[in-house]
């Protein structure tokens, strides 16, 4: 047995399974008490799981030790620190203050690098010391025992609405996902795909479409989609003759598509529930069109590049049986129907998706020959219980250092300020703030993960936006998509990165082909903002289906001119003016 699958690390996968599941049935616990809790079971994932060095397991066990016990005062005091109204009393509560920020830190470095501790390092100088600051960015001065306080010891900051979304839905779904993938389903999905689009022109490149959109539903991970989906989906292109560039780009910009998809959305539908108080399934149905449309444009993109490179489907002894699609796309099927089935007659997300876990749970003891085999179990129930704790703590340390971020936001009202600057930058024009607004999103997304980048953006820009007009729903979702756009947009590119190493490509090229693939990355938040209704969905189902597909054939005539090697300027000129033209004219 590896390091990694010491029984140790199982236990503590199954406890954090268990904790969170709990909490579903358990009613009301108190948040001082379960997102500590939440953050303790998340350090040992982060500071002793993967380490190899002994000075790294030494400060590992350091900082996992200082950290639970800072976690277990908060939740043990919990009454106590209620009645201090956010106030530090007494030199350990700051000592506690300060190890908790500090390894809040340290767990962001850890798991997605530099940029995004360093930027919650700047927020949280500045709430420190912005009253030295001139202009009317500076603030008037808070006293560093209710800073802190209003950060550590209260349901703001670090145990704020951010931290409650990770430790009770968006934990669950992370859970559901690994436990789905552990079992049978995972070849489910891609079996469905390729009996779905193997035979189509192009066909390899289009089951990594549909085999990304269905993984990315649950996963909501563009890095983990690259990496589980490609594993068979860039050797069967590759097999075939597909180009490397291709291939790569296809995966890379299907994978992205995961984070846009319902019901997951890369924890942003969770995030956006708190954020605004509308209701999960009003958020889906929303996100809904557009991300059918960003996975029609990528289809529209292979087509063309079929065309080009006379790209091939799948050949016949490589398609699955249909029995074999049936009895797969039952592990897949059975608890996602259960999931939306419960759902759709009004019962919470996390309820749902602790149903949905049990029916999951249960077919982990079958093959799909309905077979029993006590040891394929053991190691499905092993590798779900590895990849929750794993999963549960990355996203945790992404959302608690955002969560500093959002306090400071609130406590020094930076917020107000960057709302009042945009509104005077653009001239109170819309789609002046939009761009703006933009490229601050595309800038921050570069170096923090989308869930994180899309936080602080619509933080600080989000009420500018709202105050010029724009539905709060649709200010999230514009902001959300651009977020994204770092995934496959240079220099930073992280699906690309993954996708042409495990191709051997240069990135550059792959990025090239990606960004002409997932060009609805750019141009559909902009057509949400020019048709609003088409996330009006619920509401006005008729109209908004309408003006997706005068949207969608826009985009078809964008692609055709975006990915047109073989033709002349003037020809690709008229089909890029055509889309846009018909993308954003109002017929109705």
């Amino acid at each position: 047995m590896s390091k990694q699958h010491h029984p140790v690390w199982i236990g503590l996968g199954s406890i954090s399974i268990f904790f969170h599941m709990w909490l579903i049935f358990s009613g009301l616990v108190p948040s001082l008490i379960s997102r500590p809790i939440h953050m303790a079971l998340a350090l040992p994932w982060v500071f002793l799981f993967c380490i190899r060095s002994k000075p790294q397991l030494y400060f590992g066990y350091i900082l996992t030790l200082l950290g639970i016990l800072s976690c277990l005062y908060i939740a043990i005091n919990e009454s106590l620190l209620s009645e201090q109204y956010g106030f530090i009393n007494g030199w350990e509560q700051f000592l506690i203050s300060g190890i908790l920020i500090s390894i809040t830190l340290e767990m962001a470095r850890r798991t997605v690098g530099w940029p995004l501790p360093v930027i919650t390092l700047l927020f949280l100088l500045y709430g420190l010391f912005g009253d030295n600051v001139p202009g009317e960015f500076g603030h008037a001065g808070i006293p560093i025992n209710s800073f802190l306080g209003t950060l550590v010891i209260t349901e703001g900051g670090l145990w704020g609405k951010l931290t409650g979304v990770s430790v009770s839905i968006v934990a669950v779904f992370v859970i559901f996902g690994a436990i789905l993938n552990a079992g049978e389903a995972g070849q489910g999905f891609m079996n469905i795909a390729i009996a779905a689009a193997g035979r189509l022109t192009g066909g390899a490149a289009k089951v990594s479409i549909i085999s990304s959109a269905l993984f990315g539903s649950i996963s909501g991970s563009a890095s983990a989609n690259v990496a589980s989906t490609g594993m068979v989906t860039l050797p069967t292109m590759r097999s075939l003759g597909y180009p490397k560039r291709i291939a790569a780009a296809v995966e890379a910009v299907s994978s992205t598509g995961g984070q846009i998809m319902p019901p997951l959305m890369g924890a942003g539908a969770f995030v956006m529930v708190e954020l605004t108080g509308i209701p999960y399934n009003q958020i889906i149905l929303a996100a809904f069109i557009p991300a059918l449309l960003y996975f029609a444009t990528i289809w529209f993109g292979v087509n063309r590049y079929a065309e080009l490179y006379g790209l091939r489907p799948y050949k016949t002894h490589m398609l699955p049986a249909l029995s074999l699609v049936v009895k797969t796309g039952l592990f897949f099927f059975i608890p996602f129907s259960v999931l939306l089935f419960f759902m759709y007659i009004g019962y919470t997300p996390q309820f749902s998706a602790a149903l949905a876990i049990f029916s999951a749970f249960f077919l982990l003891f079958v093959d799909i020959d309905l077979n029993l085999s006590w040891k394929k179990t053991k190691k499905r129930l092993v590798k779900a219980s590895i990849f929750s704790g794993q999963q549960v703590a990355t996203i945790a340390s992404i959302i608690l250092c955002a969560s500093l971020i959002v306090g400071v936001l609130g406590i020094t009202g930076l917020g107000i300020k960057v709302t009042s600057t945009i509104l005077t930058l653009s001239g109170e024009s819309l789609w002046l703030a939009l761009l703006l607004t933009a490229l601050a999103c595309i800038i921050l997304g570069m170096e923090v993960p989308t869930t994180a980048a899309y936080v602080i953006c619509v933080s600080v820009s989000g009420p500018a936006l709202i105050d010029l007009g724009l539905d709060p729903l649709l200010v999230h979702l514009f902001v959300f998509w651009f977020a994204l756009l770092s995934t496959i947009t240079p220099p930073v590119c992280g699906g690309v990165f993954i996708a042409a190493s495990m191709v051997e490509e240069n990135w550059l090229k792959v990025a090239g082909s990606a960004m002409a693939l997932g060009l609805g990355l750019y141009i559909v938040p902009l057509t949400m903002v020019r048709h609003p209704v088409i996330i009006n969905f619920a509401h006005s189902p008729v109209k908004s289906i309408l003006i997706g597909i005068q949207i969608g054939i826009g985009l078809y005539l964008f692609s055709r001119g975006i990915i047109g090697n073989h033709t002349s300027k003037a020809y690709r000129l008229f089909f890029i003016i055509a889309g846009s033209a018909i993308a954003f004219f109002e017929f109705y």
